[in-house]
């Protein structure tokens, strides 16, 4: 199963990653290491015929860093084409041509034996996508020409007429992921067909193409053209430009064009059944044959690459077919009736077929949001929100475009929310949205100017800024420290997050009076619909240091939950009410109208946020995307009620009774409405087959063993019906349905493991001392330290496409590895 990213509102990224955190977080997948060699010992290596990509470099260089982060991500695609990889460390007293000026530095090379074929900029390589387009083109550039005009492109189909088909693609630029997949489908059929690339859109327009804004592949059937004046006939292909749709597309240009046949049409099978396209019969009979194969032939043009077309002859057949149907329809699936149709026209032919395929692919676009994706492609769903969006209009005047030259005295004027963000990564594309939805709410109701900074044009900022990971989000106020946003990617979270900045934290409460309208919430009900939960911290005037220490924890917890304190000489009033002995915490849950004492038994500020955190988590919540890490990293079970809708009553009220009666203290009581969160029924159709009604109660050890066991269905949920059932399987008299193994669960591809990418950039975070973060740069130094060519800047992405760990619990959970690394500006 794989962990996908998803973001709330109109940023929909992290498409349902609770298919399950839980099954593939112990996943660490196995990714070739990128190696490390000599000079000396890298030319030894090379081998005749074989493709080497080698990049040399000063082993202490930082600024190759990012560089060699994509580079190591590229070793496996490349290695899957027979291409090696590898990193040459230079010395000093190197003398080759490779380890020369610092500019030689810049560059990738790619061998072909011990000849040089190819220098590659590493500007131009600026990630996975790029490395290997890059280097396939270079490779094949026998079977993939490029051209810039229509002259060229008639040219060579005038050369194929007659002896080969070609497969034509437009790319908006080379090094993208679509130009990627182009190279690898010519790798795979290069030597069958020619392959010609543009990035020319007069090119794409001269041909005819209407919608020239996006990527285009046609096939042009040259093959079966005799007559050197006639024009190639032109397929277009629909789907987007994919690996495995490039493929599909080509299989189906291979099909027959048309088939006789003679048999019962409802046991005819074709290539194209297999390759998932349904089939029409035209019917004919002898009298009007030679009419019917013209009009066959004319429909299986029309329906090139979405039908087979097969001539049916009726005379022939031993299976009787209603004397008024001229058509018969056969569906892809298996089990299906075929259709029998009266239908005099062509186009009525091309609707019927046309109006079916719109219904299957709405249908698979609902079965997937059960399955998840084809374990065969790499799609990006973030890429995929951004082109659903394209031709949304942002109106991005209502955000400041900041500069090199302008960040520094524009966040130092106003209170500022900054967006860094790299325009050629779909995740900062599609966040951009969503900070743009967070202007549009906040317009002529806030001082917060929202600004943004395109880190691949201005790098050195954003080095500067302490930022190495896109998208990300700062808050600069005056003489405060900046305030790193590490929520959900998303407007609403954004949008709370802002809000509940608006004020400092902790607030301090300094009468009765005031403590109790805090606590009613009536103090701040303007933010109540951002946090419906305080927290006020009880201290009497005499403990200093854990008054410091809530006060650390609580600016670290703004922009997440309200905070107040109270310390002064009557403070014992409030806490004999709320029997609450000093230190202690007061938590007031205002949707129910609570208020919760909490003992403070340490006051160290990384406990009191971990105090905090836990507190805030329900006692029997539902399960969505955004909190189940919160519950997940307590490593229990979970005991996950799955339902299709509002949870029953009767079942939450058992479940309740028995959490107040410390029976579920080993478990994680929850639910998940499945039409919240639709992926729940995709793990229940891991968990059983077939998918048995619902209500379901399931209990899930997935920290130790993986299995997975199931209330008794035929009995209803109740207080002694579950306690009976737990003291079952805690004897070990209950058989698990199913196990998890871990293997089992892992991400079908490597991109797909977010996951692991999240707990590397953690850990990774985690090892850094105190002592050794990055300090943010004061302002007045930047201006100081700007450099004097500013044109030297390098304009260029400077980070990989690196998922951030946008989780509230986790970060919370990190609050203790890195306090003092948000220093003021």
């Amino acid at each position: 199963m794989q962990l996908e990213l998803i973001m709330s509102s109109g940023f929909s990224v992290f498409r349902v990653a609770i298919s399950f955190v839980i099954m593939c977080i112990s996943y660490m997948p196995t990714i070739d290491s990128l190696p490390e060699l000599s000079p000396q010992k890298y030319f030894s290596t090379l081998q005749p015929g074989k493709a080497s990509l080698a990049y040399f470099c000063q082993a202490d260089s930082p600024r190759t860093s990012v560089f060699l982060e994509e580079l190591n991500e590229a070793v496996r695609p490349l290695q899957d084409y027979g291409i090696s990889v590898a990193k040459v460390n230079c010395v000093k007293e190197e003398t080759s041509r490779y380890c020369g000026k610092e500019k030689d530095f810049m560059k990738a090379y790619l061998f072909k034996g011990n000849i040089l074929l190819r220098e590659f900029p590493t500007d131009t390589l600026f990630d996975v996508n790029a490395i290997v387009a890059h280097v396939l083109f270079a490779l094949l550039f026998n079977e993939v020409k490029y051209i810039t005009n229509l002259e060229d492109l008639q040219n060579i189909e005038n050369a194929l007429k007659g002896k080969a088909n070609i497969v034509f693609s437009y790319v908006k630029a080379i090094g993208i992921p679509e130009h990627r997949a182009v190279m690898e489908a010519a790798f795979v059929y290069g030597t069958t067909y020619q392959f010609v690339l543009t990035t020319e859109i007069a090119l794409l327009e001269s041909i005819g193409s209407e919608d020239v804004e996006y990527a285009h592949l046609y096939f042009f059937h040259c093959k079966l053209v005799l007559d050197l004046t006639q024009q190639c006939r032109r397929t277009l292909m629909e789907q987007p430009l994919t690996t495995l749709n490039i493929h599909l597309f080509i299989k189906r240009m291979k099909a027959p064009l048309l088939t006789e046949v003679a048999e019962d049409p409802q046991q005819v099978s074709t290539v194209h059944l297999q390759l998932g396209l349904p089939l029409v019969f035209i019917v004919s009979q002898q009298a009007t044959y030679e009419a019917d194969r013209r009009t066959a032939e004319w429909v299986a043009w029309r329906l090139l690459g979405k039908a087979g077309v097969l001539l049916l002859l009726r005379d022939s057949l031993e299976v009787n077919i209603p004397q008024h149907a001229n058509v018969v329809f056969k569906r892809a699936e298996k089990g299906v009736p075929v259709e029998f149709l009266v239908l005099h026209d062509v186009d009525l032919i091309i609707s019927h077929v046309e109006n079916n395929m719109h219904i299957e692919e709405i249908q698979e676009d609902e079965d997937d949001d059960v399955e998840g994706p084809d374990i065969d492609t790499q799609d990006d769903e973030v890429a995929e929100s951004v082109y659903r969006d394209r031709k949304r209009k942002l109106p991005l005047e209502l955000t400041v475009e900041l500069t090199e030259e302008s960040f520094n005295a524009t966040v130092m004027a106003s209170d500022n929310m900054v967006l860094f963000y790299v325009d050629w990564q779909a995740v900062s594309m599609a966040f951009l949205q969503s900070y743009i939805d967070v202007a549009i709410k906040l317009k002529g109701t806030s001082t917060m100017l929202l600004t943004r900074i395109n880190c691949a044009d201005w790098s050195d900022v954003c080095t500067k800024q302490n930022v190495t990971e896109f998208p990300f989000v700062k808050m600069y106020k005056k003489g405060k420290n900046p305030v790193s946003y590490t929520g959900m990617l998303g407007t609403e979270d954004l949008l709370k997050f802002i809000q509940l900045n608006r004020i400092s934290y902790p607030v301090n409460i300094t009468s009765i009076q005031e403590a109790e309208e805090y606590l009613s919430g009536e103090l701040y009900k303007d933010l109540i619909s951002y946090s419906s939960i305080s927290i006020l911290g009880l201290f009497s005037p005499t403990m200093t240091t854990a008054k410091e220490d809530f006060s650390e924890a609580g600016n670290y917890l703004k922009g997440y939950v309200i905070t107040g304190i109270y310390s002064e000489e009557d403070v014992l009033l409030l806490s004999n009410k709320y029997a609450a002995t000093l230190p202690a915490l007061l938590l007031a849950r205002h949707t129910e109208g609570k208020i919760e004492s909490i003992p403070l038994a340490s006051t160290h500020a990384q406990d009191v946020v971990q105090i905090i955190t836990d507190a805030l988590l329900e006692t029997f919540p539902e399960i969505t995307v955004e909190n189940l890490p919160s519950y997940f990293r307590l490593q229990k079970p979970l005991l996950m009620l799955f339902s299709d809708g509002s949870v029953n009553p009767q079942y939450k009220n058992s479940i309740l009774i028995l959490v107040k009666q410390k029976y579920l203290d080993s478990f994680i009581p929850c639910w998940l409405n499945l039409k919240n969160t639709p992926v729940g029924r995709g793990i229940l159709q891991a968990y059983f087959d077939p998918l048995p009604p619902l209500p379901l109660l399931v209990l899930v050890n997935l920290h130790s063993g993986g299995q997975v066991f199931v209330f008794p269905s035929d009995q209803a949920i109740t207080e002694e019906n579950l306690v009976l059932w737990l003291k079952k399987l805690e004897a070990g008299l209950e058989n698990p349905i199913t196990i998890l193994p871990a293997q089992e669960w892992k991400p079908p591809l490597p991109a797909y493991d977010f996951l692991s990418m999240m707990d590397a950039a953690t850990s990774q975070h985690a090892t850094k001392k105190l002592p050794k973060c990055m300090k943010e740069t004061d302002v007045q130094e930047n201006d100081k330290e700007q450099h004097e060519d500013k044109s030297a800047v390098r304009k260029e992405p400077i980070e990989t496409l690196r998922i951030k760990h946008w989780n509230r619990s986790n970060w919370f959970k990190e609050a203790e590895k890195s306090f003092k690394c948000d220093k003021e500006l």
